[in-house]
């Protein structure tokens, strides 16, 4: 296999660079994936049924089909906020540090 070349359609093109990245940068990033998708499912489904009980029927009062539609409220808020997180963290994964003190 020491002979083989990869050749392209046009045989005067350059090598393609690849692009895929270090492995450390995609470990970090399948690593923030995984956790936000963690967060993604026990946070919206904890606070459901937490403040389905503990809140809405509990020190409120309410009947059980109003805390339903409460808890779910709060749920679908709950969403909103881990996906908000997780696009603030993709988005700022990417750009350089700025490091505070003297430079040379």
């Amino acid at each position: 296999m020491e002979g083989f070349v990869k050749t392209g359609l046009n045989p005067n093109s350059e090598v393609v660079a690849d692009f895929r990245g270090n492995d450390g940068s995609l470990v970090s990033a399948l690593k923030t994936l995984l956790f936000f998708t963690v967060l993604m499912v026990t946070v919206p489904i904890g606070l459901y049924f937490a403040s389905k009980s503990y809140i809405f029927e509990g020190s409120l009062q309410m009947s059980n089909t109003d805390s339903y539609f409460y808890a779910a409220i709060v749920a679908v808020l709950a969403v909103h906020v881990v996906l908000a997180l997780f696009v603030y963290v993709a988005w700022t994964e990417g750009s350089p540090q700025k490091k505070k003190g003297k430079h040379d």
